[in-house]
């Protein structure tokens, strides 16, 4: 294949992904490692050497305590890194004390607020008194009901510096989502905004926040932060406290001692999406989250002091602690609240020249919006800041990649990523030495052990599709699930369908570039005749149609077998007659088999998701099969899920 972009032999030999090769190669026990490959199977062959060099390399500030960097390392769960150390997540983050920009905080009506890490540090220092003068102890659980602003930074790391559990939901969450997620965790004092702006509509939090006081067990303070004030309510709240005036309250805090903990304190409690089930709490634990993000920011996305990081998400997203662990690479971090679509689309270009962004991270969705409303960035905006764009949510179709170095720029790393909020980190995704092809993830992460299995556990070759599987433990691996004291939910999650194997849920293949393709989610594959197919691969010939805005692809049980139906959205005006059924078979056919090619077409309003933008594949199953949806507060549009009800289309 030719690739879209190739790195020059300046960029690889300047990218810490280089330097850090260069760093590990000057043991004399190791071979000089030239390319990424010979890389990577060292970070996997000797994964203890190379995560202590990662730390060694990063600069993690704590101690060691001693030379062993890992414990039972065959053992999935069950392995334990640094086992003797101890180290703060926050002190990480804040290393960074003077004058220039930590954060800048956008909203959708133009309001701009920024704090530099000096600043930032102060408000953090504050914000800790506060907390330890409402009795929050190392181990308690502090949630944020927050939108992406930089108060919620600020929450989140004050929380962390003194210990505390840090757990999150975005206010777009209805009631019983956050009960669903905050009753199980327990939250003893609560963060949370009285409204939230997004496209172009005020929405009151109050009430919510009311009856989360009255019905969260063990919540005993909220503390308030007043933002569009002419909007807000005036519901009285239990013990509530004003965050602005708690900073004037502490203000006058000495500088931070951070207290350092083990390894394994849990830092963060990450939540399933909820739409098959209950979220399952997911328990991430400080160096694990630090030192796999710190890998992921330095060596494969090349973040340095002098960058401008920005990724579109809200802070029930895995993506929104991601972005936040940036601040340990000493970048200025730009967070935005509101709709991306703002501004017939530009808001977030205008911000890329205006605050001069350098790594741009968004969605597959918003790339392929992008494109269908006819937008070319380049034509309409500088870009000159922009070196690098991330996309993650779901599999970036070929015509993306192509609309990327078309519509924005030619010399530009586009890295598409996954992984997840299992492991609060990326499983594949980019490196700044390496060459992007359409279509394709660049490479496996260092020091993550990803093979693609058959149903019998083999290790499949190069174009052979099967599970994504994880053969090897790793740092950011969860220390377990909330109120799952015996692990069983844990290992059932993970490790039930091959023993001592990572099983995570993902259907890919590896490419003879070493890059990988993720077809979809495992439980979303359709399975016509018995052949297995991802539903990507029919998104990415389905979307090239001009007539099509997105769509929704299930197998339904019919007649002993499985027949693929596919859900359209077209754009106005534009009709699904018989020639637009015809085109849109041709084209799957063509491009595919005739396995893929769906039995039924059917025209919908909209695509139900997720509050993080997925479509919920299952979810409509469900409602096709006549089966019970549970938990639709934890979708966006829940309502939607009525179009696909009682279909005639379906019965015949």
């Amino acid at each position: 294949m030719t690739p879209l972009w190739q790195p020059t032999n300046d960029q690889i030999d300047t990218s810490q992904m280089a330097d850090f090769a260069r760093f590990v190669s000057r043991d004399a026990s190791l071979q000089n490692l030239p390319s990424y490959q010979s890389l990577y199977d060292w970070s996997i062959d000797d994964s203890a050497a190379f995560w202590s060099s990662v730390w060694d390399y990063s600069g993690v500030i704590g101690e060691r305590g001693s030379d062993r960097v890992v414990t039972n390392g065959e053992q999935m769960p069950g392995a334990s890194w640094f086992p003797d150390a101890k180290l703060n997540f926050a002190e990480n983050l804040l290393r960074r004390r003077d004058d220039g920009i930590a954060l800048v905080g956008l909203l959708e009506n133009g309001e701009r607020k920024t704090l530099s890490y000096a600043q930032l540090h102060c408000e953090v220092a504050a914000l800790a008194g506060a907390l330890r003068s409402f009795d929050v102890r190392p181990g308690d659980r502090v949630g944020g009901f927050l939108p992406n602003i930089p108060e919620t930074i600020a929450a989140m790391l004050a929380t962390t510096a003194i210990g505390a559990v840090w757990t999150s939901c975005s206010p777009d969450f209805g009631f019983q989502g956050v009960m669903d997620r905050f009753g199980q965790a327990r939250p003893k004092v609560l963060f949370a905004a009285n409204t939230y702006l997004y496209n172009g509509r005020y929405h009151d939090c109050r009430e919510k926040v009311v009856q989360l006081a009255q019905a969260v067990d063990g919540l005993e303070q909220v503390v308030m932060i007043e933002s569009h004030q002419e909007q807000r309510s005036s519901i009285a709240i239990r013990n509530e406290h004003s965050y602005a005036q708690l900073l004037d309250r502490h203000s006058d805090q000495p500088s931070m001692v951070f207290e350092r903990f083990d390894f394994d304190h849990p830092l963060y409690i990450m939540y399933s999406s909820g739409t098959t089930g209950v979220p399952k709490c997911i328990v991430h634990g400080t160096g694990g989250t630090l030192i796999q993000h710190l890998k992921e920011h330095r060596l494969h996305c090349d973040l340095r002091e002098d960058d401008v990081f920005f990724y579109f998400t809200t802070c029930g997203w895995m993506m929104w602690n991601w972005l936040a662990s940036g601040l340990a690479s000493g970048v200025t971090l730009v967070l935005y609240d509101g709709s991306p679509f703002s501004d017939d689309g530009r808001i977030l270009l205008d911000a890329i020249d205006r605050e001069g962004i350098s790594v741009f991270g968004t969605s597959a969705k918003y790339l392929s919006a992008l494109e269908k409303s006819g937008l070319v960035p380049s034509d309409t905006h500088d870009l000159s800041s922009l070196r690098a764009v991330l996309s993650t949510g779901s599999p970036l179709s070929h015509e993306s990649f192509d609309y990327v170095y078309r519509a924005f720029k030619q010399d530009l790393l586009l890295a598409s990523i996954a992984g997840g909020t299992d492991i609060i980190s990326c499983f594949v995704g980019g490196s700044p030495t390496l060459p992007v092809y359409p279509g394709q993830i660049q490479c496996r992460g260092l020091g993550m052990a990803v093979e693609f299995w058959d149903d019998a556990g083999r290790s499949l070759g190069i174009g052979e599709k099967g599970e994504l599987v994880c053969v090897k433990p790793f740092p950011s691996m969860p220390i377990g699930f909330w109120n799952d004291e015996e692990g069983v939910s844990y290992h059932r999650a993970y490790f039930d369908r091959f023993d001592n194997v990572w099983c995570h849920g993902d259907y890919g293949e590896l490419t003879a570039e070493g890059g990988v393709i993720i077809h979809g989610r495992s439980d979303a594959v359709l399975n016509p005749g018995g052949v297995r197919i991802g539903t990507a691969e029919i998104y990415r010939q389905v979307e090239k149609l001009e007539e099509v805005s997105e769509s929704l692809v299930i197998g339904q049980d019919w007649q002993g077998d499985v027949r693929v139906v596919l859900f359209v959205v077209l754009k106005e005006r534009s009709i699904l007659n018989e020639p637009l059924q015809d085109a849109i078979r041709q084209t799957i056919r063509s491009n595919t088999t005739p396995r893929h090619v769906p039995a039924k077409i059917i025209q919908v309003p909209e695509i139900p998701r997720t509050l993080s933008g997925k479509i919920v594949e299952l979810a409509v199953r469900n409602v096709v099969h006549g089966r019970a949806v549970i938990n639709q507060d934890a979708m966006a549009n829940p309502e939607a899920l009525a179009h696909f009800k009682d279909l005639v289309d379906l019965r015949e």
